[in-house]
């Protein structure tokens, strides 16, 4: 379909205006003094006004604009949501925690919103260029912000860590992109179809390429094997910058790894992709649960697990159909919610504590009876219990997978999530059933707690658990539509 600049401008509206205010941000910063105040309210009404424009752009149809670089409208735009309702969640949670530790400074709410504007360049995305370029976006934020709190040596652990094992992901999926480039002789997806569909000179180099991009992007969502940044990331970076590493981030990444999927399975090799792709969400799934079993701390065990769940997620890029990718969908709206809403209860309880001990949560739901209860709400949703959103996000995902041919694949998701009861559970149990003994007891007294704006937070993300648990038709509706266009 032809479009006029103008109209064209006007599609790109969600993009361009987080790209205003991501640079326009700098500017404010640097002209006025300490202000803090004035870029913390930028950013979250920024980021507000950014997921209303995209929002009302979710059912205009699909357009391919800028010589095919971008798409907007549908599938681009759902996404564009849910990265900015992350990024307000998160600014609400961060703010009460940057000030505890006196670490609130203004870059933090300017570097927010350049990860975002990175998130949604890879979900606008119709080239592989582009893909990239949103990626390296995105990743140098989260190099900055994994290492924010500058005096931790755990911090400054992370960031290291972070970059030079994101610096060969990226390797990886340059050489990917430009084999995949060399065997079809573009980087659109809509030519790369056209291509492959009419065959290509070089199947062994194209193979190799999308193996290459495959690891690149498994890097970036925390799948086995391609994992190993993620415990000491999660641990070393601020909380809040891990729980929205960690579930917007997350969805960045399949946001762009799901149209390459689309656009490179298809193709004669496409029964090895797909098998492939079965065997890293298995192998992911199984390693995230057991390996979480073994962890004291609730930040790793959390971590762990997001190795299981991006193994869950992967089972709807499997399934290869728009049934398995509307799952997808519905499962990281799902994922954002109840990840996001944990991590808020850990920064308040670090903020309250002054401590990242895992005796916190010993007694918990005697201190903090509705701090307890919404965690708890949280692990059961992360276990899969009904009628929770975390429930029926699985349960779509194992019906797609099923009617995909790929059973033994489903019986790796439903053992897999009989593992996770162990850990998920047990934090329940410490926090109901369990107490402190000798003089800890009196630690983080109810009276000493007083979330803020992270209650805001930790109300929406709670409230957002239980309506895709009990209504998740509301959603499920928008995904089925999107995944099918």
């Amino acid at each position: 379909m032809e479009h006029d600049f103008a109209s064209e401008l006007l599609a790109a509206l969600p993009l361009l205006l987080i790209s205003f205010l991501a640079i326009s941000s700098i500017v404010v910063d640097a002209l006025v003094k300490n202000s803090q105040e004035i870029t913390f309210r930028y950013a979250l009404f920024g980021l507000m006004a950014v997921g209303v424009v995209a929002a009302l752009s979710i059912f205009d149809e699909r357009a391919v604009i800028f010589s095919g670089m971008i798409t907007t409208g549908g599938y681009a735009s759902y996404f564009d949501v849910l990265f900015a309702l992350g990024g307000v969640l998160t600014l609400l949670a961060a703010r009460p925690y940057l000030r505890s530790r006196n670490y609130e400074l203004d870059e933090f709410y300017s570097l927010m919103l350049y990860a975002v504007a990175g998130m949604m360049l890879m979900a606008h995305a119709n080239h592989l260029l582009i893909v990239f370029i949103g990626i390296e976006i995105m990743s140098i934020v989260f190099y900055v912000l994994s290492g924010y709190l500058r005096s931790s040596t755990f911090s400054v652990e992370a960031a290291l860590k972070y970059f030079l094992l994101g610096a060969f992901a990226s390797g990886f999926l340059v050489y990917g992109m430009a084999l995949v480039y060399g065997a079809s002789g573009t980087m659109e997806y809509g030519a790369i179809q056209e291509s492959l569909a009419q065959g290509t000179e070089f199947p062994t180099l194209l193979l190799i390429g999308i193996g290459l991009i495959i690891v690149g992007l498994s890097f970036k969502v925390a799948a086995f094997p391609f994992h190993l940044w993620v415990p000491d990331v999660y641990q070393g970076a601020p909380t809040v910058v891990t729980g929205f590493m960690s579930t917007a981030g997350k969805a960045a990444a399949f946001a762009a790894f799901i149209p390459v999927m689309d656009v490179l399975m298809p193709g004669q090799d496409a029964i090895t992709i797909q098998t492939l792709l079965a065997i890293i969400a298995g192998a992911s799934m199984l390693y995230g649960n057991i390996a979480a079993v073994a962890q004291t701390k609730v930040k790793r065990m959390l971590a762990y697990s997001s190795v299981a769940h991006a193994g869950y997620i992967m089972m709807g890029i499997v399934a290869g159909s728009p049934q398995g990718k509307s799952a997808a969908m519905f499962y990281l709206a799902s994922y954002l919610f109840m990840q996001l809403g944990a991590f808020v209860v850990i920064g308040l309880l670090e903020r309250e504590n002054n401590s990242d001990s895992d005796e916190v949560y010993t007694g918990l739901a005697r201190r903090h009876p509705v701090m307890a209860a919404m965690m708890a709400v949280f692990m059961f949703s992360l276990t899969g219990i009904p009628p929770l959103a975390g429930f029926f996000g699985k349960y779509y995902l194992f019906v797609a997978t099923i009617e995909a041919g790929y059973t033994w694949l489903t019986i790796v998701g439903v053992i897999s999530s009989v593992v996770s009861v162990y850990f998920y559970l047990g934090l329940v149990v410490t926090m109901y059933f369990r107490e402190t003994e000798g003089a800890d007891s009196s630690v983080g007294e109810a009276h000493s707690l007083k979330p803020g704006l992270a209650g805001l937070s930790l109300l929406f993300t709670t409230i957002g658990v239980f309506l895709l648990g009990i209504l998740p038709f509301l959603v499920v509706k928008v995904t089925d539509a999107l995944a099918g266009s």
